[in-house]
């Protein structure tokens, strides 16, 4: 194993598809788990401790009484409970890393290391912006939401986890592989002054200017790095068993050679990896490169 800032490992799952549009994304944990993420991290020399899943329980309904948020109250519950087990790993030095479920999760992340880490810095790897509310979201699904109420807006069932004063600093978020981006999203990105590396530049720089960019975001004046990790960053030929597939995403060699460069700061604190969906995978593979993928964020290397 490469030098790290924490050997200690805490692995929590959170079986969750409640904030998502495609179901079947409750199951990437165990999809992640099958695929040897345990084995993975231990042969790197991790002291992992798998502290198992959230599991999320289907309301009757999935439209609450005054919103069109879909699955409100369970979605703020799941994050709640997540964000106190973060906290709790991060309360005994250990690494909280998260596998999803669907983008919702990063809710109860976020807020759980904020607990701790009160300048952080936040690289989110997706093909969506993520930043919708009530008002811009054309779906109501909470996946779709998870950057704003990381920022303070939207629902106050959702901003109010973890606090209201314990947010992120917009000049210390940095997307990476966005290409399919919601009108009102474009608006708040750009009002936001959020720093957005879609396909187009990561054509034109290269992958590796790119994350040397996005490092500096992340740790200008931070605290540390969180890593969100939507497999749907990917080009579909790489990650087939994901919801909300998009054409001309990153590439598998792209995907590691950002990750080992986070790695290689020595200033990662949390991370995360979601929206496996195994039901409409093939043969498990998505969740085999999402274990490829954690191998090198967490310093995993040939020589």
């Amino acid at each position: 194993m490469k030098p790290s800032i924490n050997s200690k490992l805490s692995l929590i799952g959170v079986a969750i598809d409640l904030g998502a549009g495609t179901p079947g994304v409750s199951l990437g944990p165990s999809a992640i788990r099958y695929a040897g993420v345990v084995e993975r991290l231990e042969n790197i020399g991790y002291d992992l401790q798998d502290k198992g899943d959230i599991v999320a329980i289907k309301p009757a309904s999935p439209i609450s009484e005054g919103t069109n948020l879909k699955n409100l109250d369970e979605v703020a519950r799941v994050n709640i409970e997540l964000c106190h087990r973060v906290s709790e790993a991060m309360a005994q030095n250990r690494f909280p890393l998260v596998l999803g479920g669907d983008h919702s999760i990063a809710i109860g992340t976020i807020a759980g290391v904020l607990q701790h880490k009160k300048n952080l810095g936040v690289i989110w790897f997706d093909a969506h912006g993520d930043i919708n509310t009530a008002e811009t979201s054309p779906s109501g699904n909470i996946h779709g939401m998870p950057v704003a109420v990381s920022l303070g807006l939207g629902h106050e069932k959702l901003t109010s986890i973890g606090g209201i004063e314990n947010k992120l600093n917009t000049k210390n978020i940095v997307f990476v592989g966005c290409r399919d981006l919601d009108m009102g999203e474009r608006k708040v990105l750009k009002s936001l002054g959020i720093t957005v590396f879609t396909m187009h530049e990561i054509d034109r720089l290269g992958m590796t200017e790119v994350m040397n960019r996005a490092i500096a975001v992340a740790t200008d004046g931070t605290d540390g790095i969180h890593v969100s990790f939507d497999l749907d960053s990917m080009d579909p030929a790489y990650a087939q068993g994901t919801g909300t597939r998009v054409p001309g995403g990153l590439t598998y060699r792209e995907s590691h050679l950002a990750l080992e460069m986070i790695a290689q700061t020595e200033k990662l604190v949390s991370a995360e990896f979601v929206e496996v969906n195994p039901i409409i995978d093939h043969k498990n593979q998505t969740a085999k490169t999402a274990v490829a993928l954690i191998g090198s964020l967490m310093g995993e290397w040939l020589i």
